[in-house]
């Protein structure tokens, strides 16, 4: 904690030396951690020309058709990324936007509805939408089978050979958080596959955890690395990209949920998912709240759930590290 303690120090104290002299400074390093490192770059500001800005630092270009994986939310009252803000990075690499059906009933649980759930917030007006589950559904293989032995995933999967993981970082109400390893496991999972993760391989219809809170966990681990592997293959390629804005302690998934008492902390990217998760909580773990800018309700949320279980599963079983190098891009 020390370690991260000083990051969270050092990358304050940077913006402020920064502010000061009146300075803006592109690719400044503001902290390393110990061994070895992946990079994670930052961006305080949250505005489409800073979400494109940081995608292209990534240094990954698209190829072929590129599916950009959001969530549109549940209802009206949640808080998806916008398509205001998405609108410039989707269409800056023409991307699809690709979703999955949801396991309980509501406003994304079949393809009809979810058609209409995506019309009504806008997201259609932007870019082509792929419920890629609408139809039918696939295994991928996974490297974890501790729990699952496979992946299912959308049938439309395989029309793409680029994904951005574009996650909205945020609470949640089973995994106690929602990033970027979420996005590509329950996020990319058919409706039968979310209920494969969620019973840690019990069942693949219907809601239930027969196991262990750190069973699911693993599981959604399991399924991100399946998802990261899938598109490491020659020709794809995969980037990953959290967006910390409206950050309530419940999921996009929630139609009801909890207002964000958590002021907006910027945008952050990486190619590793584990290294680009563990950066944002410990940005919330380590946050000095004020009032009116109060981080104690996530970290509670998360630490309920034992939520960063996901993220050590995610890194002992070689999907990325926790160990990371912060870059600002401001």
């Amino acid at each position: 904690m020390k370690r991260n303690l000083f990051f969270t120090a050092l990358l304050a104290g940077c913006f402020l030396s920064c502010a000061a002299k009146g300075e803006t400074s592109s690719n400044q390093e503001v902290a390393t951690n110990e061994g070895e490192a992946s990079v994670v770059y930052f961006t305080k500001e949250i505005t489409p020309e800073a979400l494109v800005k940081i995608y292209e630092q990534l240094g990954v270009p698209p190829t072929g058709k590129v599916a950009v994986k959001i969530s549109t939310g549940e209802s009206e009252k949640s808080y998806p990324l916008s398509p205001d803000l998405i609108k410039d990075l989707v269409q800056k690499v023409d991307g699809t936007l690709v979703e999955c059906n949801t396991l309980y009933t509501g406003n994304r649980h079949n393809g009809k509805v979810h058609r209409q759930a995506v019309a009504k917030r806008g997201y259609d007006k932007i870019a082509p939408v792929d419920i890629m589950d609408e139809d039918a559904q696939i295994a991928i293989a996974v490297n974890d089978s501790t729990w699952i032995h496979y992946d299912l995933v959308g049938a439309n999967l395989p029309n793409y050979d680029y994904m951005i993981n574009l996650a909205h970082f945020k609470g949640h109400q089973m995994g106690g958080f929602g990033g970027v390893l979420k996005n590509a496991s329950i996020g990319v999972a058919s409706s039968n596959g979310k209920a494969y993760i969620h019973s840690a391989g019990k069942v693949t219809e219907g809601w239930g955890q027969p196991e262990s809170q750190d069973a699911f966990l693993e599981s959604m681990a399991a399924a991100a690395q399946a998802v990261h592997n899938y598109f490491k293959q020659p020709g794809k390629d995969i980037v990953y990209i959290n967006v910390m804005n409206n950050m309530s302690i419940d999921c996009d998934c929630n139609g009801n949920p909890s207002a964000p008492v958590l002021a907006n902390m910027g945008i952050l990217a990486s190619t590793d998912p584990v290294a680009l998760d563990q950066a944002c909580v410990d940005l919330v773990f380590n946050h000095q709240s004020t009032e009116g800018d109060d981080s104690a309700p996530l970290v509670k949320r998360i630490n309920q759930m034992h939520g960063t279980h996901t993220i050590d599963h995610a890194a002992k079983i070689g999907l990325g590290t926790k160990n990371y190098k912060i870059v600002s891009i401001d």
